[in-house]
């Protein structure tokens, strides 16, 4: 079932949303978040994704073993307090980053942890909403934002089937059926061989919504192979260089690397195409190479066609092969010279 977002539809049929997930490669600058959201326009994204949060809204200020941070790429912050506190987008920058994206003509929304950052982003006027992986098991809260008649993009990375399903229905619960799937692996980066995109399909087949990928892996073979499996939504971490690091830098492409990706997803749109037979446009000046029927040595008229006079060879220009049995046999019915295509009228049809 399509659903649209900002009047573009979204769905089968449609072509693939790109969004620009700016995550913290904002670096704690908001003129450099501003500089982020033109370079993703430039690059081809249709729209420029952010996350709403604080530390204390998404986790505990405790550091038992609970909230510690063991290894992995965020190891050096030690607690998942200090890593939102280190990663998040202030508030008060977002009403900005709104009207920038506004300004720079590119969709904008976010990624809410929490009611108040859906009430929050309500009071701005965001017009559509993305629940995160980890965020896919928070019921009450896929019905909170549901809840607001607008579309909601999910992605399900660690999610079973049951879960998957558990929160579609939550969503569908508030008589919103504006939904959208993205398969994710949760990693970073993620191993492109566990990426399992073959599943895209079946979530479609599923749930009858569109589906697409979150995509975490390095360069854009994942997103690309997505878009041939039917992704109508594909979402990147964007940076414009990951020469400034951040939390998220990286695994997020450049802006050269995510516009290369823009360029190969549409060139895939094209490729893939529709469901057509016979030549192509392209294709028709190459049907004269196909073999055909042909005098392979002169024949008089009234003489009989026979597999030494008639031969099937390129070009083709005469009948088609198909033919040949029913020709073998017959009478010419006009001189016939070596070389000269075999047509209709030149021979006696045996009834």
């Amino acid at each position: 079932m399509n659903f649209k977002i900002n009047g573009r539809e979204i769905g089968i049929g449609n072509p693939t949303y790109i969004i620009a997930e700016m995550s913290a490669n904002h670096a704690g600058s908001k003129e450099y978040a501003k500089e982020i959201i033109w370079a993703a326009k430039e690059a081809g994204a249709d729209c420029i994704k952010i996350q709403t949060y604080t530390a204390d809204t998404i986790t505990l200020d405790c550091d038992n073993e609970f909230f510690r941070i063991p290894g992995g790429p965020w190891a050096d912050c030690n607690t998942q307090y200090k890593l939102f506190s280190k990663a998040y987008t202030p508030w008060e920058w977002q009403p900005e980053l709104m009207e920038e994206a506004k300004k720079a003509g590119i969709d904008f929304f976010s990624t809410p942890f929490d009611f108040t950052a859906v009430d929050f982003l309500e009071d701005m006027g965001v017009g559509f909403y993305k629940i995160a992986s980890p965020e896919l098991v928070d019921i009450p809260l896929i019905k909170y934002v549901a809840s607001k008649g607008k579309p909601v993009i999910m992605s399900t990375g660690m999610a079973t089937l049951g879960e998957i399903e558990l929160a579609v229905n939550a969503a569908k619960s508030t008589g919103n059926n504006q939904i959208a799937l993205l398969r994710c692996a949760s990693a970073y980066p993620a191993i492109t061989d566990q990426m399992n995109l073959s599943t895209l399909k079946n979530m479609q087949e599923l749930f009858d919504i569109p589906v697409g990928l979150s995509d975490h892996s390095q360069g854009s073979l994942g997103a690309i192979v997505a878009v041939t499996l039917g992704a109508n939504i594909i979402e990147k971490h964007f940076c414009i260089t990951r020469e400034v690091e951040t939390a998220d830098s990286f695994f997020s492409m450049n802006k050269e690397e995510f516009a290369q990706m823009v360029t190969d997803i549409r060139q895939a749109e094209r490729a893939i195409g529709h469901i057509a037979y016979g030549p192509t446009d392209q294709e028709k000046v190459s049907m004269t190479a196909r073999k055909s029927l042909f005098c392979a040595k002169d024949i008089k008229k009234g003489e009989k066609f026979t597999p030494e006079n008639v031969r099937i060879v390129r070009p083709g220009y005469g009948l088609e092969p198909k033919y040949y049995e029913d020709i073998i046999g017959t009478e010419a019915l006009v001189d016939i010279s070596f070389g000269d295509p075999i047509q209709y009228g030149m021979f006696k049809i045996n009834k």
